[in-house]
């Protein structure tokens, strides 16, 4: 019973899945990869290049939400699909809400500063990975750099609408969670970890498993700051659930 998740230390997306294997007990071994070498890698073994892939006993699964509806088929113990139907659909919409309207516009808005940053995120990008990457992604970060701007549409007016879009998301979700305790029914599911995951970038809490800075670069460490009291119920989460 062999799990391999193949990812990147710093995604969201892939800390989501990481999330639900220790929440559900599972043993598991990281295969980190270097971007830009991981493109070939994973298109060799699915439909598409991006990570997370979580490999089990020679079978493929990519993509965040694919993977824990994997997980919960194969390791139904401590499921994060909620069994009721209504309340599957409902934690499967919000799930949806969240990497659509949080997942990229994390990514594009904290790149947009990182970027600007090699010394901060290169040790991010290599982190688990082979004892040469940081030297290898040093050579090569401005060009990483401009494909990475060009692919993630990390530019004007595109950075500004994903600030904006993040903050109507965030607001949805407060709001969502007012008088309750998880957005579906009384169960922790894929909806709660999809929303904390995704924006813990924000608030970097340790069990994500990144050697975080004391505070992001400017300006993002001031908009973030801005987001606090809206993060915290997020932040929570993490203290309570996110076990590893």
């Amino acid at each position: 019973m062999a799990i391999v998740l193949h990812q990147f230390p710093i995604s969201h997306y892939c800390e989501k899945v990481r999330w639900a294997l220790d929440y559900k007990g599972l043993q598991y071994r990281l295969k980190n990869h270097l971007p830009g070498l991981h493109l070939k890698k994973m298109k060799a073994v699915a439909p598409f290049s991006s990570v997370p892939v979580l490999e089990h006993d020679g079978h493929y699964v990519q993509g965040s939400a694919a993977i824990i509806s994997y997980l919960d088929t194969q390791f139904p113990a401590r499921t994060l699909t909620p069994q009721a139907p209504e309340d599957r659909e409902e934690a499967l919409r919000w799930e949806t809400f969240c990497d659509d309207n949080i997942g990229p516009h994390v990514r594009r808005y904290c790149y947009h500063t990182l970027l600007d940053h090699p010394d901060l995120v290169i040790p991010f990008f290599a982190k688990g990975g082979p004892f040469w990457g940081r030297t290898f992604l040093r050579i090569i970060f401005p060009k990483l750099q401009g494909v990475m701007r060009k692919a993630m549409q990390i530019r004007e007016p595109h950075v500004s609408e994903s600030r904006v879009a993040l903050e109507q998301a965030i607001q949805t979700l407060v709001q969502a969670y007012q008088g309750r305790t998880y957005l579906v029914g009384e169960q922790f599911s894929q909806a709660d970890l999809a929303a904390a995951s995704l924006l813990a970038p924000l608030f970097m809490p340790p069990a994500y498993g990144l050697d975080w800075p004391s505070s992001m670069p400017e300006p993002l460490q001031t908009w973030v700051n801005g987001q606090a009291e809206y993060l915290e119920p997020f932040r929570r989460l993490y203290d309570e659930k996110r076990s590893l």
